[in-house]
């Protein structure tokens, strides 16, 4: 027999030394080792295909499976990706396993005459009966111009998961997208449905874990679920996720969870969520994050929202994370939200941008103290609401209580935010009701402050401040007492509201920038410091201002920045009532008046046909100064019986009886800074 060699190669490279046309076939070079001479034979390509690609069957009925063309009769062999699924035998006959999807794959290796192939197509296995086929819509969650509302988006089918101790039962998974291993439940939607995945009963072993790339909802409905080792719910959809609270619900973690993980996944908290959580429904929800390895209760690495209206209870322990963290932006457009946080510097409800309050109703308790950041190489605090951008409130309530050292009630804007230009958005409260208390001692230079907007950044020699806050309606009440009240670190701005502000330790009311009051009602107290101060100009161009210190000099009732080159203006417009003096060198278009008053009572401003407002004084206030566009005289120990105003401080109507007094024409005034001279009155 002669020697020789076998060289394969593909005729499109050949095709110069063999001008032959075999268009998809190989070419095999056969050399002779003694003679040199080379024969050429041609390998044929077997055109293996089967008759579709795609084949949907159903369990325990009559199916017509694609077939396979073989026009060469060569010999192949079959596979299943998923013989869980369906499997197939050596001579291609299928066998439906469960509701699931495969690839049924034949492969020749290929011989002397024919090359190597293979051909495959999709197999979707479905139960015989569709228990969650339909058509599943909604009624408004509250805003139906806008995707977030469930009324804006169609359901084509349900998939019910029953826990039952350390188990789960499916139903409606038609196209056996989910597993499970005792009470973990994995769901892996590859179709083109918007599902609702229903999940009831009962497991302290169990988890629900999800991946989509279709928006879907996950329907609660009287579930009690509890992971001793991670989230309760691992939400690894990007998409926007309609989280639908029916019946009493309960989510929570174990106190020993490590909340590994696999891969690239996240997974910060006992509800987490890759893409929008949008919450609706009239049931309720409670969250429990018992970790110790600072996981949150409820996080979103996109948005969260909260709508139609769901009771959510979160808390959140001593060395857990954030009660809700939504890193876009948190909404509460409506529903009822109680939230509690005690780990140190952890927030009640944060976002890397900015939060926004419609309405609802929100209480938030925080009790977390001051912690070393490492990310940040600084200390900082806790804080019932924290957004790094902006804060806004346009409706509903909330009422805050931080008790940590440290601790402030709402905190918007940093430094890092815009990380080229360091600039934010203007916070602003247009409505609602915001009440806020803080108890906290100052921590690692970190105080306790009631709100706080922006913030003070050195840039070479000199400081940068940023963070404006306007505010044109709604009420807000701040009551602290270790620190400032209401600080802006940029402008402060009044053109409307109810603003109540006390604090028993530093300024009530503090700006870095200007400070305006162009309508509505304010009242800022202190014992310790300025009531008002702006270290740039304060103009008060109208609505009711009423200013107390009780610490006596240096301290003043209204402090602009003479030192600096800036001034108190009091225009035209502006109702004015003091205790403790004003700026030294200030401005004023009208004439301020001296009176008498009763304290821990309420006296009145009288035009020359009626009463224009009252106020009510605190304890130790003898006499004010005053001053308004059409006042006249001053009333004392007056009776009100219509509605009172910026916590009970000032009244417009039903005013009536009390004492006319004479007024004095007010002199005095030197102040400062926080440091200069001082004279008021009443002392």
């Amino acid at each position: 027999m002669k020697a020789s060699t076998i060289i394969r190669t593909v005729f499109a490279l050949s095709v110069l030394l063999f001008p032959m046309s075999c268009e998809g076939d190989e070419i095999l070079l056969n050399i002779d080792e003694e003679t040199g001479e080379i024969e050429t034979t041609t390998q044929a390509d077997p055109l293996l295909s089967w008759s579709a690609k795609t084949y949907e069957a159903t369990l325990g009925a009559e199916n017509s499976f694609p077939t396979l063309t073989n026009k060469y009769g060569v010999t192949v062999s079959y596979s299943s990706s998923d013989e869980s699924t369906a499997a197939i035998s050596s001579s291609g006959e299928l066998t439906l396993v469960a509701a699931g999807t495969t690839t049924i794959s034949a492969t020749f290796a290929g011989d002397d005459t024919y090359k190597a192939a293979s051909a495959s197509y999709t197999l979707v296995v479905t139960s015989e009966a569709d228990e969650g086929a339909g058509s599943f819509s909604y009624s408004s969650s509250g805003d139906p111009s806008s995707e977030d509302d469930i009324s804006n988006t169609t359901f084509t089918r349900m998939i019910t998961v029953t826990y039952s101790g350390s188990t789960a039962s499916i139903t409606g998974d038609h196209y056996g997208y989910v597993s499970t291993s005792g009470a973990n439940v994995t769901v892996n939607n590859t179709g083109t449905e918007n599902i609702i995945y229903k999940l009831t009963g009962s497991s302290t072993k169990g988890s629900f874990k999800l991946y989509s790339s279709k928006k879907q909802a996950i329907l609660l409905d009287g579930l009690t679920l509890a992971n001793p080792d991670g989230a309760a719910i691992n939400n690894q959809s990007g998409k926007r996720t309609f989280v639908m609270v029916e019946g009493a619900n309960n989510l929570s973690d174990g106190s020993s969870a490590a909340y590994s993980t696999s891969d690239d996944e996240d997974m910060k908290g006992v509800l987490f969520s890759e893409g929008q959580l949008v919450f609706s429904g009239s049931g309720s929800l409670t969250v429990t994050a018992n970790n110790k390895q600072s996981k949150s209760a409820i996080v979103s690495d996109d948005y969260v929202r909260v709508m139609g209206n769901p009771t959510i209870k979160v808390t959140s322990g001593s060395s857990a994370g954030h009660g809700i963290r939504g890193k876009e932006y948190v909404q509460i457009t409506s529903g009822e939200l109680s939230v509690a946080t005690s780990a140190a510097m952890k927030k009640g409800i944060g976002s890397d941008d900015y939060v926004l309050v419609e309405g609802g109703k929100t209480d938030i308790n925080v009790s977390g103290g001051v912690a070393y950041d490492s990310d940040d190489s600084e200390y900082k605090g806790s804080a019932g609401i924290k957004a790094d951008n902006y804060f806004a409130m346009t409706g509903g309530s909330v009422t805050i209580k931080n008790t940590g050292a440290g601790g402030k009630g709402v905190s918007a804007g940093s430094y890092d935010y815009d990380s080229e230009k360091h600039t934010l958005s203007d916070s602003y409260i247009s409505g609602g009701t915001l009440d806020i208390t803080t108890t906290g001692s100052e921590s690692n230079d970190v105080s306790s402050k009631g709100i706080k907007i922006g913030y003070k950044e050195k840039s070479g020699n000199k400081y940068v401040y940023a963070g404006n806050l306007k505010i044109s309606g709604g009420v807000i009440i701040v009551k602290v007492s270790k620190s400032e009240g209401l600080e802006a670190k940029g402008n402060l701005t009044f053109s409307g509201g109810e603003t109540y502000v006390t604090s028993s330790a530093d300024d009530a009311i503090n700006c870095q920038g200007e400070l305006n009051v162009n309508d509505g009602y304010i009242y800022a107290y202190s014992s310790q410091n300025d009531a008002m101060d702006s270290n740039g100009n304060m103009k008060l161009n109208g609505g009711y201002v009423f200013a107390v210190t009780t610490k006596g000099q240096p301290e003043v009732a209204l402090d602009a920045n003479t030192e600096g080159g800036y001034k108190l203006y009091i225009n035209s417009g502006a109702t004015v009532v003091a205790y403790g003096g004003l700026e030294n060198g200030y401005s004023s278009s009208q004439t301020i008046n001296t009176a008498s008053c009763t304290a821990g009572s309420w006296n009145a401003l009288y035009d020359s046909k009626d009463y224009v407002v009252a106020f009510k004084a605190p304890s130790g206030v003898s006499s004010v100064a005053v001053t308004g566009p059409t006042f006249r005289s001053f009333y004392k120990g007056v009776s009100v019986s219509g509605e009172t105003l910026c916590n009970g401080i000032w009244a417009k109507s039903g005013i009536s009886g009390g004492t006319v007094t004479n007024l004095g024409t007010y002199s005095g005034g030197m102040g400062g800074m926080g440091g200069g001279p001082g004279r008021g009155w009443g002392r």
